[in-house]
């Protein structure tokens, strides 16, 4: 396999991948609107170009982390207007239904393969490798990217049509954001009980009590320290509304996720949207505080 690819979109995810494929041997070719990231990705490897079409007309496969479904949109345009011959484009975000198919069409249209392969895990797994590449479309073109997968994830797997990807990536997220806030909630249990907290994070995560999320948000609740941020407040509570309009389209209530929501929106209000979303266990202990002043 040719082992150069592009990367468009070098923040948190993107960034990460990037750094872990040079390590592996890759060339990438790489692009993003934010001069700093672009510096400090040029500093370690990534061969740094001054567009997504140069990007599009240097390598065979592209992969896209971005941010919001206006900028995959404008991507998927610029690849289409780049001229570049048919290339396979991994779609890594986070997005509805609806603006992957939109992707999707955008590109066919001019000859490219489009995938749907949204990720499971943080900003921090993605720095080890710790990835799982929920991968969906045209298997042939999966197929080919396997290696590539394998160098920056743990996991991978063809879920077959287009969009089933980003269907599993939502049930995933959908218990993320409740086993998230339970960790918060688990750990304000055990600080008022008296416990050690880091006798907690030791004997609780490997139990069967215990989560990933456990295991790599608790820490962070016991020293208060949010940042840097593995999923910012302001990304998650993106990704959450489109959790629950997915579930509102398949017609299936999720009380557990629903109440979840409001813990978040919280967090927002605090001001921690640029916080990891370890922050919440803020929003509970602000709570606590609240209730024990008025009497409840």
């Amino acid at each position: 396999m040719d082992k150069t690819v592009g990367i468009v979109g070098l923040g948190i995810m993107g960034g990460a991948i990037a750094r872990n494929l040079i390590e592996r041997g890759w060339h990438v070719v790489g692009f993003d609107t934010d001069a700093g990231k672009c510096a400090e990705l040029a500093e370690a490897g990534v061969a740094i170009v001054e567009s997504v079409a140069h990007v599009a007309r240097n390598v065979p496969i592209i992969m896209t982390s971005l941010p919001t479904p206006a900028a995959v949109e404008s991507v998927a345009k610029q690849i289409v207007e780049s001229g570049a011959p048919p290339r396979i484009v991994v779609e890594l975000s986070t997005l509805t239904l609806a603006d992957k198919l939109r992707f999707e069409a955008t590109l066919k249209a001019a000859g490219h393969i489009a995938l749907d392969c949204p990720l499971s895990g943080t900003g921090a797994q993605a720095k080890m490798r710790d990835l799982i590449v929920y991968a969906s479309g045209d298997s042939a073109a999966i197929a080919k990217c396997a290696p590539l997968f394998a160098d920056f994830g743990k996991q991978s797997a063809d879920l077959g049509t287009f969009g089933n990807g980003s269907r599993m990536k939502f049930v995933a997220n959908h218990l993320v954001a409740i086993h998230n806030v339970a960790t918060a909630e688990a750990m304000i249990l055990a600080e008022r009980a008296g416990l050690d907290p880091k006798l907690v994070v030791e004997m609780v995560g490997p139990g069967a009590g215990g989560s990933r999320m456990f295991q790599m948000r608790a820490p962070m609740m016991v020293e208060g320290k949010y940042e840097p941020a593995t999923m910012k407040v302001s990304t998650w509570k993106k990704d959450m509304a489109i959790i629950a309009e997915f579930a509102g389209d398949v017609g299936v209530e999720t009380p557990m996720f629903t109440l979840t929501q409001p813990v978040y929106t919280q967090a927002m209000a605090m001001g921690l949207g640029d916080q990891d979303t370890a922050s919440v266990f803020e929003v509970l202990k602000k709570n606590i505080v609240k209730g024990a002043k008025s009497g409840n």
